[in-house]
Parts: C-alpha cells; sequence; structure tokens
C-alpha cells in the first residue's frame, strides 16, 4: 500500500523549518525535520535566491536524514507585507434534471471567482468559501448532495505577489525540489494550534515571526479575515541594539534571556551585565528598562492589530479570545500584555495532535506554521506550481513514448 509522505517547508526571516511526515489513518506521524539560519529573506520576502536555496537544501537535507527518506515536492508557506484579502459573493446555476448539487458544481463556483479583475501583478493564492446558501438558504457548511437550483457562496479569496510567489518557487528550484502548494502562512498555523470550538465561537490568531506578523480571524468554523504586518521579532531585537548600543547578537540574546513584555511579569527584578565593544567597557542596565524597550513595539504590534481586527467588525465577535504563535510569542509576559490590549483572555498556541514519531521535537509554537504544513489544509484551493505540472505533463509524455516505442517492437514480432 503507497505511504502518503508530506512535506512542509517554512521559509521564515530568522529560520528555514522542514519537516517530513506521513498522514495515517491513526494521524500525522513525524518522520524528519530540519532547522537551518535563514539569511536570504526580508521581512518574509526573498531577498537573496541562492542564499535561501541554501537554507532549503539545508534544512531539507537534515530532514531527509532523520526519515530515512527523500522527498520531491514540498508544500511551502508563504507570508510577507504583499498578502492581501478581500470576500467575494458569487453563485452559479444548478442545471441538472435531479437538481443535486455535486462537486462539479462546487468546482464552477471556483472558477467563477478566479475570473473576478484583480491587479495585474497579484494572483490568487486561496478561494476559501466561507458560506454556502442553496436558493437564498444560508449556514450551509457543506451543500453537496443538496436539491436547489442556485447555488451561491461567500468566499474569502487571498491574494499574493506574482513577484514574490516567482522568487519562492525560483528558490525552491535552486534547492532541487517542487513546490506541491502554496499556503499562505496563518492558514497553516491554524490547523496546528486552533481547535473547531474556538473557531466555531471566534478567535484571533496571531503569529509572531522574526519578520513578519500573521493574523488569522475565524468565526462560525470559517476563517472571515487574514492579514500580515511587518513588524515583528526582528524589530523588537533591533529597538533593544538601537537603545542599548549593542550589536544584533547580543540584543537578541538579552530578549532571549531576559526580556519581558510587561514589567507586572518580571519574576525577579535585576540587574543585567552587557559586554562593552571596542573602546567602551561592560556596562550594567536594570531588566525594567529592557523591558520598557520591549513593551514600546510589542504594544504597538498589538494596537495595530487590535485596530484592524476592531475596523473590519469582528472585535466583538471574538468569543474565544486571542491565541499567540510563533516564535516572537515565547518572549516572557506577551500573553498578560496581549490580555491588557485586546481585552480578551489569551494562550500560547503550540501544535495539536501531532501524533507519532518525532511529534515532540516540533511542539513549539515556533514550529506551528510547518506542523500546519504537512497536516493538509481543507477548505484551502492552491494550485499545483506549472514547473509541478511541466514535469509530470513530460513523464506522461515519456511514459506515452516508451509504451509506443513497445508497441511497435511487438508489431515487428
Amino acid at each position: 500500500m503507497k505511504r502518503n509522505i508530506v512535506a512542509g517547508l517554512d521559509l521564515g526571516t530568522t529560520k528555514v523549518c522542514a519537516v517530513i511526515a506521513e498522514q495515517t489513518d491513526s494521524g500525522l506521524n513525524v518522520l524528519g525535520f530540519g532547522v537551518a539560519p535563514s539569511e536570504g529573506l526580508n521581512r518574509g520576502l526573498i531577498a537573496n535566491i541562492s542564499k535561501t536555496a541554501e537554507a532549503i537544501k539545508e534544512a531539507m537535507e537534515v530532514a531527509s536524514n532523520r526519515a530515512g527518506m527523500s522527498v520531491r515536492e514540498l508544500n511551502v508557506g508563504v507570508a510577507g507585507e504583499h498578502i492581501t484579502s478581500l470576500r467575494h459573493r458569487n453563485y452559479v446555476t444548478i442545471n441538472n434534471p435531479e437538481k443535486e448539487i455535486t462537486k462539479e458544481d462546487l468546482d464552477r463556483l471556483k472558477a467563477d471567482v478566479r475570473t473576478i479583475r484583480i491587479p495585474s501583478d497579484r494572483q490568487i493564492l486561496h478561494i476559501i468559501p466561507e458560506e454556502f446558501f442553496v436558493d437564498y438558504q444560508g449556514g450551509i457548511e457543506d451543500p453537496i448532495g443538496m436539491s436547489g437550483s442556485r447555488l451561491e457562496a461567500v468566499n474569502h479569496v487571498v491574494l499574493a505577489s506574482i513577484p514574490a510567489m516567482q522568487n519562492i518557487k525560483k528558490s525552491v528550484e535552486r534547492a532541487g525540489f517542487l513546490v506541491k502548494d502554496y499556503v499562505l502562512q496563518p492558514i497553516a498555523s491554524s490547523y496546528s494550534v486552533l481547535d473547531e470550538n474556538e473557531k466555531d465561537l471566534g478567535v484571533l490568531l496571531i503569529d509572531i515571526g522574526g519578520g513578519t506578523t500573521d493574523i488569522a480571524v475565524f468565526h462560525n468554523k470559517s476563517i472571515k479575515h487574514t492579514k500580515v504586518i511587518g513588524v515583528a521579532g526582528n524589530q523588537v531585537t533591533n529597538d533593544i541594539r538601537e537603545a542599548l548600543g549593542i550589536v544584533s547578537l547580543e540584543a537578541e540574546k538579552l530578549k532571549k534571556e531576559y526580556g519581558y513584555a510587561t514589567e507586572e511579569s518580571i519574576i525577579k527584578d535585576e540587574d543585567i551585565y552587557i559586554k562593552g565593544v571596542g573602546a567602551r567597557g561592560n556596562i550594567k542596565i536594570p531588566i525594567t528598562l529592557l523591558t520598557q524597550i520591549i513593551n514600546l513595539r510589542m504594544k504597538e504590534l498589538f494596537s495595530l492589530i487590535e485596530n484592524e481586527v476592531r475596523q473590519i467588525g469582528f472585535k466583538n465577535r471574538i468569543k474565544a479570545g486571542v491565541v499567540l504563535t510563533g516564535g516572537g510569542s515565547l518572549l516572557k509576559g506577551s500573553v498578560d500584555l496581549a490580555e491588557e490590549v485586546f481585552g480578551l483572555p489569551a494562550r500560547i498556541g503550540v501544535p495539536m495532535d501531532l501524533g507519532t514519531g518525532l511529534a515532540d521535537e516540533i511542539s513549539s509554537p515556533e514550529f506551528a506554521t510547518v506542523a500546519g504544513l504537512v497536516r493538509g489544509i481543507p477548505g484551502s484551493d492552491t494550485s499545483e506550481s506549472e514547473s509541478l505540472k511541466k514535469e509530470k505533463k513530460q513523464n506522461k509524455i515519456k511514459l506515452s513514448s516508451f509504451l509506443k516505442k513497445v508497441q511497435e517492437f511487438f508489431d515487428e514480432l
């Protein structure tokens, strides 16, 4: 029996993560994972194809060695401020004699969405149905098998920059792999850290990475809004670097070891000794000063998101609260600050239901996206990369040519 092997690739600003897993009837079996430093991305966008390709190659090599197998096709996470989303409502008529809605009708509905006018430098990344209507009756999750004359849908349409997507494709192919699917990172994260009850009640997912912060709003079990914001962990590190006059590596170390998002979260108020650079000697600062620097940037980030959610009219629908994930959520006191800014309960989101194998190794918020990429994303509509289609077509031509030669051989006997 053929094994259902799937691989996920999270292209982050600070690191590239790769996971190889097997989807089984009993759940997910994590076979291998790899992490490599990322130097080719800036705020979620590819800035250097060669460096990105090297990081992909390195992460996949480690994952493949641990899994004891190699893979060719990858589900790749997409982020960056180029991501936008819109809601679109459309309908098709049901023409078969029984008036029964089939999968073909849903396909026609999605094909119709693909005809909407979008900017020439944009492409549709996802078409996710929020709600279906059959003969104007709404609140339908799955219309297949129902009878009616008119099938209508409200769709969440995610758009991405064509050049940005092409750069991801080039980087993956230069590393020796093919893109199977492109998946928006907050959507991938949502399938690893949120449960269905939260999505039903209304939840705000905030995925804080190194270069970008991704948000997704869910309500009534469907996605309502997505956005990528260019303020994240690296900006916090940069603030510490600038304010204290230290190098980036030292600033990152201070943030991870002594950083707090609020002064109320500080467990022990102590002085921190910072190694001097050049002629400047060692200095010491109170931990409260470091916290104040961090708090300003984190409060700005959460306030930006709170304003965004309020503007789209969903603030009052987030009954299940806020879920923080991504590497940036590991900052001590981030949950307290989120509860203060949003006025809602908050928690840290870790990948759930990872099954067997090396699952414990990636059960951390920083692996939320890549864990979601190997789970399989229901309800989305991503397209195979052109390179993958081209390769499959070439393989068919080769097979057809081979079979033709075999046929000719037997005809000559």
